[in-house]
């Protein structure tokens, strides 16, 4: 049992008591999309609509963990929020600069065409790099102590930098042309950088925010991060295009190395099975509040998008 949890779990506040995932999901959106709306207020052109329009139609599955970690820890949605908006910005531009055909050259984004495939590469490059700027600047604007402001900042920084998503995008792409397929230990770690480092800060957010132990989420994000990976390998072979929202069947068409390839289709999906199983457990501090964060594992190895 992790003491310091305690002081900060709200139980008896109607408004912040626990929302089906589904709701909570909803809300996510809801305060994600406020912020961007209010963030690019009276600006117009190619960059403020491309911004919009990257950061909207997702899962919102980043702004989630941090509002409902929050929400754990004592901290509502109008504090949270703008955290929240932040990874949702940064995960964005994230996923524009990939879309790029420099890198995955995809023309299909959440269903949608890509940014550059809708406008050009330029306004692709630059309306990225405004997202990633954006989301520093919500941090700010988050309603914590300064110090948890600057935790957030420089915690979010690591994540999304060389030693993280940037770096686990850059060893995905050296993979491509290697001369040996990767091992099962170096994709794991791949990816713990690439999709799994802005998962894990996302779970922490809570914590975090109230200055609060972080070991259980950690534990909770570094499992949960690692089996949406998984099962992203798991619908490239088995998912529907247009349920995905982007093109399948890419990995094994370039000879990819996947959490599939190595371990089986059913392998995979065992594994995933097991560390959604590890990142509930990993929950326990926190008992009964924190069902539907325990959901929210279960939704992500159950998704067809």
């Amino acid at each position: 049992m992790v003491e310091p949890l305690s002081q900060f779990i709200v139980t008896d506040n109607t408004e912040m008591a626990r929302k089906p995932l589904a709701q909570a999901l909803g809300q996510a959106v809801e305060v994600v999309e406020g912020h961007v709306m209010i963030g690019l207020a009276g600006l117009t052109g190619p960059i403020p609509d491309a911004m919009r329009y990257a950061v909207s139609g997702g899962k919102a599955l980043r702004a989630f963990l941090v509002l409902e970690t929050a929400r754990l820890h004592g901290v509502g949605a109008d504090k949270a929020g703008a955290a929240a908006a932040a990874i949702e910005c940064l995960h964005a531009y994230s996923l524009v600069h990939d879309d790029l055909p420099c890198m995955d050259d995809d023309a299909l984004r959440r269903g949608q065409p890509t940014v550059h495939v809708k406008w050009d590469e330029a306004t692709a490059v630059l309306a990225g790099d405004a997202l990633q700027s954006f989301a520093f600047a919500l941090i700010g604007q988050t309603g914590c102590p300064v110090a948890a402001r600057l935790h957030l900042s420089l915690s979010l920084a690591h994540a999304a930098g060389v030693r993280g998503m940037v770096g686990g995008q850059a060893a995905d792409i050296a993979a491509e042309t290697a001369a040996f397929p990767l091992t099962l230990d170096q994709i794991v770690a791949l990816q713990a950088g690439k999709t799994g480092a802005l998962i894990s800060w996302s779970a922490m957010a809570g914590p975090r925010m109230a200055e609060a132990e972080t070991g259980p989420l950690h534990v909770y994000g570094d499992c949960l991060g690692l089996a949406f990976q998984i099962w992203d390998d798991v619908l490239d072979v088995e998912g529907d295009a247009i349920a995905v929202g982007k093109a399948v069947g890419k990995d094994a068409a370039a000879g990819k190395a996947t959490f599939v390839s190595l371990l089986g289709l059913d392998g995979a999906k065992s594994r995933a099975a097991e560390l959604v199983q590890e990142a509930c457990d990993a929950l326990s501090p926190y008992g009964d509040d924190a069902e539907t964060l325990k959901d929210a594992a279960r939704f992500v190895i159950s998704r067809t998008y």
